[in-house]
């Protein structure tokens, strides 16, 4: 039986207390590293009500998650976040980075060396040349970009708080979250954030071979352990785009997100070829889909967000 929470005053806490007055407090909460933040905010933030105002704004609110690192995760995110762009028009997409130690959404978007305003309405999200997506990242609030941010999680908890609830998005169809690698402070804290507002779920990205299968297998849980739906997996670097011939060709061993779907019942979503050309763009900050309209990774990645887009 998976571990819930039993919302109620006189509740014994069952798996993660967090949101009942017993947060901190349990028996469970013994060892737990966030035992002190717990116990600091009483159970019950008082921001949330804030934070639930500026996210219901926001249509449908996707987590981009992997348990594994160097699967193409926050590239992803990025193109997901073009193609959803052209099917719903300028002006109407979010990318949040929640990458905070290793921030790479302002380069992959080319809003690096853009500074973010703080207006009387909040911080003002960076807009990116392409088709005005909405951007903010702790990569634009350092100075130097080589800056190692060296923080322990509730730091890392309350700037994530601050980019949902201090950053003037406005109403947006779609906003997606890049998250880093694993299942800690940065995952539980925005999925705790969403909860209220109902977020469409979590987009899973993996690569082909078995040896990342064990890693996702684990996200996978953390979702069905958080309450938080799964929308599907999407296999990257499904092969690779030969750049003379377009012919692709398989790298890694194939089938694992295949074997993932049949053992979770997860449907896979989408499979992104690895491709030159998204390689460069990605280095250059450009627009796979402006550059190269017709290449097999663009129409990959069209299908995905075609995908996503229809299932509303």
């Amino acid at each position: 039986m998976e571990a819930s929470i039993i919302p109620h005053k006189s509740a014994k806490a069952v798996g993660c207390p967090s949101e009942t007055d017993q947060a901190g407090k349990a028996d469970v909460c013994a060892g737990c590293p966030g035992k002190q933040l717990c116990l600091s905010q009483g159970g019950i933030d008082p921001d949330q009500t804030f934070i639930d105002v500026r996210m219901n704004a926001i249509k449908r609110k996707i987590i981009v998650l992997s348990g594994k690192g160097g699967v193409g995760k926050s590239s992803v995110a990025a193109c997901l976040a073009m193609a959803l762009s052209k099917l719903c028009g300028p002006n109407k997409i979010g990318l949040l980075d929640l990458d905070i130690c290793g921030p790479s959404i302002p380069k992959l978007m080319n809003v690096e060396g853009m500074t973010v305003v703080n207006t009387e309405y909040g911080w003002t999200p960076l807009k990116s040349p392409h088709n005005g997506i909405k951007i903010m990242s702790v990569g634009s609030l350092l100075q130097e970009s080589n800056t190692a941010v060296v923080w322990r999680g509730p730091r890392k908890t309350a700037l994530i708080k601050r980019f949902v609830k201090d950053t003037f998005w406005g109403r947006l169809e779609y906003m997606i979250f890049d998250t880093p690698p694993g299942t800690s402070d940065e995952h539980l804290t925005v999925v705790k954030t969403l909860m209220n507002t109902k977020p469409e779920g979590a987009l899973i990205v993996t690569t082909p071979q078995d040896v990342a299968m064990a890693t996702i297998r684990k996200e996978i849980n953390f979702c069905r352990k958080m309450c938080l739906p799964i929308l599907g997996i999407v296999e990257n670097m499904s092969g690779y785009i030969c750049p003379c011939c377009q012919e692709q060709f398989s790298l890694f061993s194939q089938g694992g997100a295949d074997k993932l779907s049949q053992e979770y019942d997860i449907p896979v979503l989408g499979r992104l070829p690895l491709d030159s050309n998204l390689v460069i763009c990605c280095e250059e900050g450009k627009s796979i889909l402006e550059e190269h309209p017709s290449s097999p990774a663009t129409v990959a990645i069209m299908e995905l967000a075609t995908t996503i887009h229809v299932q509303r």
